[in-house]
């Protein structure tokens, strides 16, 4: 079954996922703040549409978008450090992967869910 999905991102679309996103997480690997995303997205979010659109149709991820850091922090009062559970991993992304990867998970969970894929019942 082949799944009719167009490439072009719609700027509303981009605009209500930055307003999404948390004002209090850490910063990216761009270093933008969350925060100062939702302030400048009037202004910038026909740009960022279009090259997000761009890199959907032409199938192409920039390597800047596909790198991440982990940072490994160890969790406060537990007795054994031999033990992964005893750590928290957090991911730093970019922040436009990050709009593109919610971006085309929303567009394959609303097709999977107009070709009925979900057995919910």
């Amino acid at each position: 079954m082949a799944f009719n999905i167009s490439p072009s991102i719609l700027i509303e679309e981009i605009s209500k996922l930055i307003r999404s996103f948390l004002n209090g997480k850490a910063l990216r690997l761009d270093s933008i703040l969350n925060k100062v995303f939702k302030v400048v997205i009037l202004v910038i979010v026909k740009d960022l549409a279009k090259a997000a659109s761009r890199c959907l149709a032409s199938g192409i991820i920039l390597k800047r978008l596909k790198k991440s850091i982990i940072v490994v922090l160890r969790k406060e009062g537990k007795k054994n450090y031999s033990l992964l559970s005893s750590y928290r991993l957090i991911t730093f992304k970019n922040t436009l992967a990050k709009i593109l990867k919610k971006y085309i998970v929303n567009i394959i969970f609303k097709a999977a869910e107009e070709h009925r894929l979900f057995s919910w019942n």
